[in-house]
């Protein structure tokens, strides 16, 4: 094959229309026009073989390319683009004399073609440009072509990201697939650099969202997977295991854990029903467990081996990257097995949004803990960290969560938490959310569990942790005020009215003579700590707001005025006055809370004059 000469002519040399590309060999032709895949020139347009003149370049051999002559032949091929002279490119791309120049340099054109593909609306020359995009992928050089391809799929933001990433992951698995060395590499880089992209996009959230797919996340993931399958297939043939397999199996690892955490995290899917096979995010999700046991990883083991560092995995910089990701990417990967029911019958037979997360987590929990018998799980259990958080985190849910669906789902969860332990495992639980709730209603609902406990024990079998001096020792944590008579009590008062419910119980249950419980010893204790500040702090109370309501009544004006009668505070924001007759509302409101304590009370000191004075009345007849 001859050399070839290839001219970009200034304005002054060649017509404005287009630039020159021409075989050396065929030089004499030039005087009676140019041959197919050739554009004609000039004699004057043509240099002796050894010069590089001004603005004309000539190629001997490909190692002779310099910097420049790639700009000038983007240059001249956009302009071929721009100009609409798309036959004569592909001649000039399928002119088996112009291979070397081709391989070496066309991967520039590309980009401008990608983007003609993209923007251009006649069927006709998108045909032609993607005969011209089939010819380039095939005919330049892969490493070059490699970069240029992930640098178009980086480029785009928003809505164009799906459109450039569906175009171009046939070319880059073509391209991928014609490299030989450092596969695993080049994997690797391309499946980030498309992750990377795809992140970008919001996850639908609904059923509606999901089928009009507005940003293209659905179909992109559909033809992701295509895109990754032969290099799977790849780890799988390759029985000799060798290094450069063991890479491409990190690397791919490696994507499918990125996928769990974005966007399968975050999705939402349709109901296990026969429309579960028609959500394209649930595919997605089976594809990748399914790609995850192929190369080596099913579930069950990615299970067992969880928490085995330096174990499980072979590359120190996957380890690098467990810290940031592995823990969502495995929370993910059991909801979809567990609750999901994605590939579970691989297993033996022996986390929109936050709202998304927390609802995924819940139902993760509740799927865990209801294969769990009541009262089996080991106090010691609650000595490892990740175990108590769980219950920790279950408060916060039920006190910070905006949305009452999950409020209730938290309180629900935490029920069934206590419920699997063992005795002491609750005990030691509830000493523990009683000293760091610091929640009246979550205190309220662990003193209801404390006298449920107490209960059963007095009922059914005794047990030494709801009884006796355990069970005292427990008692002192519920039966107190923590500021004495200075206490809110309206802010405290679902812990009191449970603290007192708890302690009418106590003293209908169980007789002075028996003392199981250990209640009568410690009786006079608990009236000091506990009966006689609520005595005190009620009666300032209900004094403070009579006067308040008086004042309120006699003068409603000055009752509007007022800052700091009854304000509220949200998140260390005060929300501005509350309208008079709201105030007054308010206001009698704490009264009539203040009266229900108040009542309770009396019933409790009524009780334990009446148990007292029966238990004096026999000892006086005994005697």
């Amino acid at each position: 094959m001859g050399s070839v000469v290839v001219r970009w002519l200034g304005p002054a040399e060649a017509s404005p229309s287009r630039p020159r590309l021409r075989s050396r060999s065929a030089r004499r032709d030039q005087r009676d026009g140019a041959g197919p895949g050739q554009w004609p020139m000039r004699p004057a347009e043509v240099e002796e073989d050894s010069e590089r003149p001004g603005a004309g370049w000539q190629i001997l051999d490909e190692e002779d390319f310099k910097e420049e002559d790639f700009g000038l032949f983007q240059l001249a091929g956009q302009r071929c683009i721009d100009e609409g002279h798309i036959d004569q490119l592909l001649e000039i791309i399928q002119n088996e004399k112009n291979k070397v120049i081709i391989k070496s340099m066309a991967w520039n054109l590309v980009g401008p073609v990608v983007r003609c593909l993209l923007w251009k609306n006649k069927e006709d020359d998108k045909r032609k440009y993607f005969l011209m995009l089939d010819l380039l992928i095939k005919l330049c050089n892969p490493k070059e072509l490699l970069l240029g391809l992930l640098e178009l799929i980086e480029e785009p933001s928003g809505k164009q990201i799906s459109p450039i990433i569906l175009l171009l992951l046939q070319p880059l698995q073509t391209v991928i697939q014609k490299l030989h060395n450092n596969k695993a590499y080049s994997v690797g880089l391309a499946l980030s650099t498309i992750w990377r992209q795809l992140s970008l996009l919001p996850v639908p959230y609904s059923k509606e969202q999901i089928q009009t797919d507005n940003y293209g996340l659905c179909q992109c993931c559909k033809a992701l997977i295509e895109f990754t399958k032969p290099f799977v297939e790849e780890v799988i043939d390759d029985k000799e295991n060798s290094l450069e397999n063991e890479k491409l199996k990190d690397e791919l690892l490696k994507f499918c854990f990125k996928c769990l955490k974005c966007p399968l995290l975050t999705a939402q899917f349709f109901e296990q029903s026969e429309e579960a096979g028609n959500d394209p995010l649930r595919c997605f999700a089976s594809e990748v467990i399914g790609f995850l046991s192929a190369i080596g990883h099913p579930f069950p083991k990615m299970i067992f081996n969880r928490g085995r560092k330096k174990r499980t995995w072979n590359y120190l910089e996957f380890e690098e990257e467990e810290d940031k990701q592995l823990a969502d990417s495995m929370a993910s990967l059991a909801y979809l097995v567990f609750v999901q029911g994605i590939t579970i019958d691989q297993l033996p037979m022996v986390l929109r949004t936050e709202e998304s997360l927390l609802s995924k987590g819940l139902d993760l929990l509740e799927n865990g803990l209801l294969r769990i018998e009541d009262n089996s799980l080991p106090h010691q259990y609650l000595e490892i960290k990740s175990f108590l958080t769980v219950p920790q985190g279950l408060v916060k849910v039920m006190t910070l969560c905006p949305i009452e669906t999950l409020r209730k789902k938290g309180l629900a969860m935490l029920q069934l938490y206590i419920n699997k332990l063992d005795s002491q495992g609750k005990y030691t639980l509830f000493r523990c959310l009683l000293n760091t709730s610091n929640h009246s209603g979550v205190e309220a609902f662990i003193i209801q569990n404390i006298k449920n406990q107490i209960d059963i024990s007095l009922k059914r079998t005794h047990n030494k942790w709801f009884t006796g001096p355990q069970l005292i020792s427990l008692l002192d944590l519920v039966l107190f005020l923590p500021e004495g008579a200075e206490t809110d009590l309206l802010q405290n008062s679902d812990r009191i009215m449970a603290s007192l419910n708890l302690l009418r119980y106590l003293v209908i249950k169980d007789n002075e003579h028996d003392n199981q419980t250990g209640l009568w010893t410690e009786l006079g204790k608990i009236e000091n700590k506990f009966l006689k500040p609520l005595h005190t702090g009620l009666n300032m109370s209900k004094a403070h707001y009579e006067a308040e309501i008086k004042n309120s009544q006699e003068n409603s004006q000055e009752v509007q005025k007022s800052k700091d009668l009854c304000s509220v505070t949200v998140s260390g924001e005060e929300i501005p006055n509350m309208p008079p007759e709201m105030q007054l509302k308010v206001l009698h409101s704490a009264l009539f809370t203040f009266d229900l304590i108040e009542s309770v009370l009396a019933r409790v000191e009524e009780l334990i004059e009446i148990k007292t004075k029966s238990t004096s009345e026999e000892n006086t007849g005994i005697k």
